[in-house]
């Protein structure tokens, strides 16, 4: 297997284990904090960035 394969094999053991982990935290289950994470963190989180990323270059355009 070359390098790189095992780099995202890890990466995602890791990911997979620290949901499963986080669930049995939180008393639900794996599919619920993938739902919570995917379908409503991720999403609030890119918007946040856009807005961000929108007020940032409306700063820059009024210093120039």
């Amino acid at each position: 297997m070359e390098m790189l394969a095992k780099i995202v094999l890890a990466i995602y053991c890791y990911c997979t284990d620290f949901v499963i982990n986080l669930a049995n935290l939180l008393s639900i289950s794996y599919y619920d904090v993938n739902a919570i994470i995917f379908c409503i963190l991720w999403p609030i989180i890119t918007v946040l960035l856009i807005l961000v990323y929108l007020i940032q270059n409306i700063r820059l355009l009024r210093l120039k």
